[in-house]
């Protein structure tokens, strides 16, 4: 099963992607943003509207949604 992050960890790297953002790093934004676990909600949803492998694709940390639906849960 995959590792989720403590809260300690997302706190601490929402504060570096806001830093990113607000220096003006959008790249480095958009890189780090994406390694924060996405919420299994909008994991679910995202697969339902994009398909999955646009979800695969987009790099987003899958992590919790892998957690809470178990793992091969985006094929089914």
């Amino acid at each position: 099963m995959p590792q989720t992050m403590t809260l300690d960890e997302k706190l601490a790297l929402s504060d570096k992607v806001a830093t990113l953002w607000q220096s003006g790093d959008k790249e480095g934004f958009s890189r780090l943003i994406r390694s924060m676990p996405m919420p299994p909600y909008l994991a679910k949803i995202y697969k339902e509207k994009i398909g999955v492998k646009q979800l695969i694709e987009s790099g987003w940390n899958l992590s919790e949604a892998e957690a809470e639906f178990g793992p091969g849960w985006l094929d089914k």
